[in-house]
């Protein structure tokens, strides 16, 4: 008769004849057992096809060695590379990934962040989806002095490790940019803007253009989630004003390509007659034609520096924190080099 349960220690005891804590010991790799004996013990362990339970061993050590990381959308290039940086580091130190996306839905977040709450993560990294706007969900984990780091997308008011970029400055090098490219009315596709790093990203705009005295002119300036069909939305409302805007900063690469898609269809020569740029420097980026300006975000550095940080906290028990603000870098690409046209 076939037996279809896990062999357990206490099988490989029997076999072998000899007490069940002599092989868990010999399978803990115990000094004060011989090498001898392990290897028997081990060989009979593989041939009865023998998997040692983690899960109740990380509970007796109240310990799960896993990292949960939450990021928006795992398609888009910044938070792969974050994901890849994260991995690396954790995998070096001894600790497995989990890692799920929320879409930018406030109720998939609260689920995934509560699943790995229940089951016991180490720490969790996490960048915030669009539509979250309120945050028990991981109040609970600082509540419960579990690590917590933020990147990119952060919460404020939760006291925590955050590595972010420096949003502001990387909007106001945009909108500098547009206008020392010799454009006048430019617009801005704006992010949710109870998020920290899209608000940033508004104030380096309103900034520019304060700085070179350039009236703001709200109607300019659109709020959404930034998916493809709403920047052909957002696009559509722009070129519809009385004044439409010569140039757009887009608030991702992705509504800067769809806005692009749009104005080409409709014979708008980019970027003679309205520039435009992206933020986040996503691979299409530099393959579509006309290549689109952007500003690069160093996602690879911040998921390592993430994890570095999960761990010191998870590690050391430390609770000093501290907020990383990473530089952006402009990068000028043929949908905003209106002066190479003149």
């Amino acid at each position: 008769m076939i037996k279809n349960s896990e062999p357990t220690i206490h099988d490989i005891a029997r076999e072998l004849n000899i007490s069940a804590s002599t092989v868990s010991r010999a399978l803990n790799d115990n000094p004060r057992i011989s090498l001898k004996t392990k290897e028997k013990i081990k060989a009979v362990a593989d041939a009865m096809g023998y998997r040692p339970n983690t899960l109740a061993s990380n509970l007796r050590n109240k310990k799960s060695n896993t990292i949960g990381i939450v990021v928006p959308l795992i398609n888009r290039h910044f938070f792969s590379s974050v994901i890849s940086g994260a991995e690396d580091v954790a995998f070096k130190a001894g600790y497995n990934v989990v890692i799920s996306q929320s879409n930018d839905l406030a109720d998939k977040e609260i689920n995934i962040v509560q699943s790995m709450f229940s089951n016991r993560v180490d720490g969790l990294i996490i960048s915030i989806a669009m539509q979250t706007k309120t945050f028990d969900h991981l109040k609970i984990f600082r509540k419960k002095n579990i690590p917590l780091v933020f990147f990119d997308r952060a919460v404020p008011e939760i006291e925590t490790d955050k590595i972010v970029v420096d949003d502001f400055a990387g909007g106001f090098r945009v909108t500098q940019h547009l206008i020392d490219q010799g454009y006048k009315r430019i617009a801005h596709l704006a992010g949710t803007q109870n998020l920290m790093a899209y608000f940033d990203r508004k104030k380096g705009y309103l900034d520019a253009l304060r700085k070179n005295n350039i009236q703001f002119d709200e109607s300019l300036v659109i709020i959404n989630t930034l998916t493809s069909d709403e920047g052909v939305s957002a696009v559509q409302q722009l070129m519809a004003l009385k004044n439409p805007p010569d140039a757009i900063f887009c608030g991702n690469d992705t509504t800067a390509l769809s806005a692009m898609i749009f104005l080409r269809d409709k014979g708008i020569r980019i970027p003679q007659d309205i520039g435009i740029v992206g933020f986040s420097n996503e691979p299409f980026s530099k393959v579509v034609s006309p290549s689109i300006s952007t500003i690069a975000q160093p996602g690879f550095q911040m998921g390592q520096k993430a994890a570095e940080l999960i761990i010191r906290q998870i590690e050391t028990k430390e609770r000093t924190y501290q907020t990383i603000v990473l530089p952006t870098e402009l990068i000028v690409r043929e949908s905003s080099s209106r002066r190479s046209f003149q």
